[in-house]
């Protein structure tokens, strides 16, 4: 006769219960939360070594001067050789890649506010909404265009000197992740000694591309955000004024501002800028499909 089960000891396997951890995260994300994971992608040097090409920048005719470079790498270190799970990351909260041991790789980002995050995974988990299992890096920086940055990662040693254009508060000055100049990264041969971060199946990502698209659509739903708060706040102060005419209790769909609000002036243009915008992407993708033949 088996023995009753403790309540206190584990009665099913440990996978199921992962299966079931990661079942529920997947119901949450559906249901509107933000699942951060990099579960199948997350695989280190330990299991699995980088094996890409030496560090060489890319082409200069590989990217345009109205965008900018990122250069992300990581220096060799028998602590990171041995790791077995590589930290993500991610650029405007999408992952791109996990970055491990002596590699390197890059993307062309749109210039502005881009926003840099490092989280480390648990068997692929990472974190939800705010939580996160262990964030190694949560920074935004300016992103000018025509320019390459390089972004130094080491859980051992920090640079020895900090980029002289950013504040010495900034989160790149400091932990893990750190944005270095050029003539840093080229010293001592830090990235040139490093190797690509090829993509494959043990270890997939969808670094070494361009992700200015994104990029702009990002910043779209940002300036849309940020300018209905300033419609809110533009009513509020109408109202304060005596400028905004109720509605009458038998129409209730009536009322609104007696003038029209500067917002959706500024809401109308950037949805026009916008719908320019794509026009411009179809064109182009019409473009450079012109020529195909398909059979």
């Amino acid at each position: 006769m088996k023995p009753p089960v403790s309540f206190f000891e584990p009665s099913i396997h440990p996978s199921v219960s992962f299966r079931a951890l990661l079942v529920a995260l997947l119901l949450l994300s559906a249901s509107g939360c933000t699942f951060y994971h990099s579960i199948g992608k997350s695989v280190g040097s330990f299991l699995h070594p980088v094996s890409g090409h030496d560090f060489v920048h890319i082409d200069n005719d590989d990217w345009d001067r109205r965008h900018a470079v990122l250069y992300f790498y990581r220096t060799h270190s028998q602590w990171a050789d041995d790791e077995i799970e590589a930290p993500s990351v991610y650029i405007d909260d999408t992952h791109y890649f996990n970055i491990r041991n002596n590699s390197f790789t890059w993307l062309v980002v749109s210039p502005g506010e881009r926003h840099v995050a490092m989280r480390r995974p648990l068997l692929g988990l990472e974190g939800l909404n705010s939580f996160s299992l262990s964030l190694i890096a949560d920074a935004t920086f300016t992103v000018e265009p025509g320019r390459i940055y390089y972004l130094r990662y080491n859980e051992l040693s920090e640079p020895t000197q900090m980029h002289p254009e950013l504040d010495p508060e900034h989160p790149l000055t400091q932990g893990d992740l750190q944005l270095v100049t050029r003539e840093y990264a080229m010293q001592g041969q830090e990235i040139v000694s490093t190797r690509f971060l090829n993509s494959d199946l043990l270890a997939p990502n969808h670094a070494a591309v361009s992700i200015v698209e994104a990029n702009e659509d990002v910043d779209y739903e940002r300036r849309i955000a940020l300018l209905e708060e300033e419609r809110e706040l533009e009513l509020e102060r109408l109202e304060s004024e005596g400028l905004y005419e109720l509605a009458p209790w038998y129409w209730p769909f009536g009322g609104g501002p007696s003038a029209p609000l500067e917002a959706d002036r500024k809401i109308e243009q950037l949805e026009q800028e916008y719908a320019l915008l794509e026009l411009e992407r179809e064109r182009r993708e019409a473009a450079e499909s012109d020529g195909w033949w398909f059979f």
